[in-house]
């Protein structure tokens, strides 16, 4: 009995013939719903015998594997006894430039669906037709070339022999993979209360193929608790891939370390973590082409080797391991983790590689995403990353800059700057007196210019790839993240216009991230939304998209109430009387630490704020040790931050940081590394233009703008930060929150209910 597997025609010619150098993509790629339309309109043009969108398939054995090939042609013309099979491609070059033998991909898989259209109807012979169109222009080119069958077969021939040995590994893998799955346990020698049900649920989501917006407390295991059940629905068949994607590299580690410890219990799987490109780039600068990176240059004649080499070597592929395999191969390690991602089970990584339209996982085909499941941790981050992700803004000095730069440089570049420039000076005049304004309608005007100057940008930057100019390189992608985002524009954002000195800054702001967010899960086959703070649940159901169809799912603490003392301090921490604040607080530090030995944290709202409480703490000469949150701590210094905080600790540590930074979610200090946490304030964000016109736009669709802009965001921050302290059944702590807002029912009801029995502290 010989092994099946099943492979696109796109897939198998791409493995084989793509070559030569990574490019930065100085060529705007045709947008989908362009090339469809392009499609279209070549398919009109077809007399009423011929075909379009015609799937074919073929079974074929190569050795001992059974190869299923599939694909749609883009056309079958019939001309008497002449059968011709049509590849249609839209490209964003001049046509000039586009020469027969440009592309072996191309030719490769027309002449895959011309053997097995032969090979199903008997032909002696078939003739491939690649029709190239110009995206802008509508110009047509066409090559054409006639095969006999016995070309196409041994043409297919090659392609197997070629494929079969990256398919071996995929084929024995998948055994390994799937009996260790069915014989896998789970991991502990117990559930706790509360995480066999969210396990449960997120298997059941993932069978029935829906979503889940799960609140799972802090330390019930969230990680294990979706992967566990995950990798068993590999285990039945349900889904092929899980995407882990986390806001933090931080939740990433957790990842790594659970499926560490589910290999350690007999688990053969293969994960990859994909890190930032500008992270794990071995250059100085981010440069990605072959006269500046040798890494880049010759990457694809180099990749199929360095990926069989590392598949058949190593199951947990870290940024290290990476790193280790491409730096051998001479590969560049990001896009080689990326390919790596492809052909594992597991890939861990950022939120954007799912929901970012600059960066997400193009490559994943959509029969690929029906087989795949979504668990998206910390799913509360996705609000704010969401409205990042779907904004995006300009500055008006950029252009004038290039403008003068450009001038007797290159026409183009300089005459499509200056127009540019001159939108942004009608801009500011419409500001008027006002610093800020906001307008619902997108800036048209300036998106079609915009167009223009990519256009030269990108004949430019064609012409001269070896004295690249970064500052125009810089701009160019802006100035198309920007037309990207132009076309995703509707009620949910608003145009947001700030003057800055001699400066004007416009952004596309996204108000309502919701809609674009479940666009983007669209066509996997389940997503698992969790968080230990998605409250209120109503708000994060709301905010990140969620349909009637899809599960929810809130589990209560597994943690007993006196596990954490919980006191209240009313004072008011509001932006105007902070200043009378900082004596309260320190002196409330001075009563609760007191004789106590151990460690702590305490989180402010602002760093001016923390600045301020440390250096009058410093002045009080306590026999307390402190350690700062510093802005832009590279990863060296956070581990140095948190490795302050030692089990069985000697004497008093008090850590400051920020709430909603790198210190306030994500991190386990278990047992006695950690024994209380301070929280100063409700964590509002600071009011401004933007968050009041979020605030007005979700009153306007009839909900409590406030909450939305304010409240909401800003006590989830809260939540994170005291969540810090119980992370398992043994530990134990205070948790001192310092703001008389915690006593008005609005917030108290905001609470989880095992902070709600707490002591009030009065001066």
């Amino acid at each position: 009995m010989h092994d099946k597997i099943k492979i696109s025609v796109r897939s198998l010619v791409e493995y084989v013939y793509k070559s030569g150098s990574i490019e930065t993509a100085f060529r705007s790629a045709v947008p989908l719903s362009e090339g469809t339309r392009i499609h279209q309109r070549i398919q009109k043009l077809y007399r009423k015998e011929d075909q379009k969108e015609v799937y074919l398939h073929t079974a074929l054995t190569f050795n001992h594997l059974d190869f299923h090939l599939e694909g749609r042609c883009d056309g079958l013309i019939i001309k008497n006894d002449e059968r011709l099979i049509d590849e249609i491609k839209s490209v964003s070059l001049p046509l000039s430039e586009v020469d027969k033998f440009a592309y072996p991909v191309h030719w490769a898989q027309a002449k895959c669906y011309a053997f097995m259209y032969a090979k199903d109807h008997s032909l002696p012979k078939m003739t491939v037709q690649l029709t190239y169109v110009q995206a802008k222009t509508d110009e047509v080119k066409r090559f054409q070339h006639t095969f006999s069958f016995h070309e196409l077969e041994e043409f297919i021939q090659h392609l197997l022999e070629f494929y079969f040995p990256y398919a071996e590994l995929r084929v024995q893998h998948q055994k390994d993979l799937l009996k260790s799955v069915q014989e896998l346990t789970f991991p502990f020698p117990a559930y706790r209360n509360g995480q066999r049900k969210f396990a449960g649920a997120v298997y059941k989501t993932i069978a029935e193929g829906k979503s889940l917006f799960a609140s799972a407390p802090t330390g019930i295991g969230k990680t294990i608790s979706t992967l566990f059940p995950a990798l068993k629905a590999i285990g039945e068949g349900h889904i092929h891939k899980i995407i882990y994607a986390t806001a933090k590299t931080i939740t990433r580690q957790a990842a790594e370390g659970a499926i560490a410890m589910m290999q350690e219990h007999g688990l053969n799987l293969r994960s990859v973590t994909i890190t930032a490109k500008d992270k794990i780039c071995f250059k100085e600068e981010v440069n990605c082409q072959k006269d500046s990176c040798e890494f880049a240059s010759g990457y694809y004649d180099r990749i199929n080797n360095a990926v069989l080499d590392l598949l058949s070597n190593e199951n947990m592929i870290t940024r290290t391991t990476i790193e280790k395999y491409a730096m051998n191969h001479k590969v560049c390690p990001f896009e080689f983790s990326l390919d790596a991602a492809y052909a594992t089970d597991v890939i861990i990584g950022d939120y954007n590689y799912i929901f970012d339209p600059k960066v997400s996982l193009k490559r994943l085909l959509e029969e690929e995403k029906k087989k795949t499941a979504l668990l998206i941790d910390e799913a509360h981050n996705l609000v704010d990353r969401g409205r990042e992700m779907y904004s995006s803004s300009l500055e008006k000095s950029s252009f004038l800059q290039l403008s003068r730069t450009f001038k007797g440089k290159d026409d183009g570049i300089q005459k499509s700057a200056k127009q540019v420039n001159g939108i942004f000076i009608e801009l500011k005049k419409k500001c008027g007196e006002n610093q800020e304004i906001a307008e619902k309608d997108p800036p048209e005007e300036l998106i079609n210019v915009l167009e223009e100057f990519v256009q030269c940008a990108e004949n430019y930057l064609g012409q001269n790839r070896i004295n690249t100019d970064e500052e125009l390189l810089e701009v160019y992608f802006a100035a198309q993240n920007f037309i990207r985002i132009g076309k995703l524009y509707d009620e949910r954002f608003v145009t947001f216009i700030q003057k800055q000195r001699n400066n004007l800054i416009i952004k596309l702001f996204c108000l309502d991230p919701s809609n674009l967010l479940q666009k983007a899960r669209k066509g996997y086959k389940s997503a698992i939304f969790f968080s230990a703070t998605l409250m209120p649940l109503n708000y994060y159901l709301d905010m990140l998209g969620f349909k009637e169809e899809d599960f929810i799912l809130s589990v209560p603490s597994p943690f007993s109430k006196d596990q954490a003392k919980i006191c209240i301090q009313p004072l008011s921490t509001r932006y105007r009387d902070r200043e009378r604040s900082i004596e309260p607080i320190v002196s409330t530090i001075k009563n609760m630490l007191k004789g106590q030995i151990g460690n702590y944290l305490i989180f402010f709202p602002s760093y001016l704020y923390m600045e301020n409480v440390y250096e009058r703490l410093h002045e009080e000469d306590l026999p307390v040790d402190t350690i700062i949150q510093r802005t832009g701590m590279d990863e060296g210094k956070r581990e140095e931050y948190l490795e302050s905080f030692q089990p069985n600790p000697s004497g008093t540590l008090l850590g400051f940081a920020v709430m909603g930074g790198i210190f306030s979610e994500g991190i386990d200090l278990q047992g006695d590394r950690l024994n209380g946490v301070f929280v100063v304030g409700v964590g509002l964000p600071q009011i401004g233009l933007e968050r009041e016109i979020i605030k007005n736009y979700f009153f306007h669709q009839g909900k409590n703008g406030y909450d939305y802009a304010y409240t909401y965001p800003g006590m989830n921050k809260v939540l994170q930060a005291g969540g810090r302290l119980i992370r398992s059944e043994t530990d134990t702590g205070m948790i001192v929150l310092m703001d008389d807002r915690y006593l008005q029912a609005k917030y108290q009801a905001l609470l989880p209910d095992e902070w709600k029995d707490f002591n009030v502290l009065r001066n």
